[in-house]
């Protein structure tokens, strides 16, 4: 039995987003639903994983995490044997690495999230979107993207020559923008379009997006 639990559920951007790290890392993990209709995530047991009541919650054994980017870190960092290297040795190389990673939590998540929530999920839940939101960050995404063309002009990676962790975590919200109008966003810059058909391709996130219900 795997002593690894992902408690969330596979709709979700963050859980992706840790699911995603396993399967590169080839690591057996159980996969714990989370009812979100039901508020199961605002109550225990799950609440005691995770006293916010966000998914996903993390456990490896008697480890127990929250907050995707620290447990996808965790699980390179546990299992850095196993799988594909999702970071980068080289002090310098890492340096750069990481400053990608702040990019991509402190400004490309900040819209995508947002985005997604509007247009990828609150049709699943039939809820109206509010198309002020969407157009304040679509120009947004807009103008972070100009930044991504020219860092993928220069590197085939956003955090360096090999796939990594940065571009990991973009692949669930891109799971969701590439099926709505922003996908033309993406597309209509070569080094960015270019970026996204490599990454979506891999084989362990093919396993992810597996994962959701039709």
């Amino acid at each position: 039995m795997a002593t690894i639990k992902v408690h969330g559920s596979p709709f979700s951007v963050p859980t992706m987003r840790v699911i995603a790290t396993l399967y590169e890392k080839q690591i057996e993990f159980e996969f714990v639903d989370i009812n979100l209709r039901n508020g199961d995530h605002k109550k225990e047991p799950f609440i005691s994983l995770n006293p916010f009541g966000q998914i996903p919650a993390f456990e490896d054994g008697g480890l127990k995490l929250f907050e995707s980017r620290a447990i996808t870190q965790y699980i390179d960092d546990e299992y850095g044997d196993k799988g594909t290297k999702l970071t980068i040795s080289d002090s310098k190389k890492k340096a750069i690495m990481r400053l990608w990673l702040e990019v991509e939590s402190q400004h490309y998540d900040q819209v995508s999230t947002k985005l997604v929530w509007e247009l990828g999920l609150k049709p699943l839940f039939g809820i109206p979107l509010d198309t002020k939101i969407v157009e304040e960050n679509e120009a947004k995404l807009d103008s972070i993207l100009n930044v991504y063309e020219k860092r993928l002009s220069e590197s085939k990676y956003l955090g360096g020559e090999s796939f990594t962790l940065v571009d990991l975590h973009h692949l669930p919200s891109l799971h969701y923008l590439m099926k709505s109008q922003i996908k033309k966003l993406f597309e209509s810059r070569p080094y960015v379009s270019a970026w996204v058909a490599d990454i979506t391709a891999r084989p362990a996130w093919s396993k992810v997006t597996a994962m959701i219900p039709n």
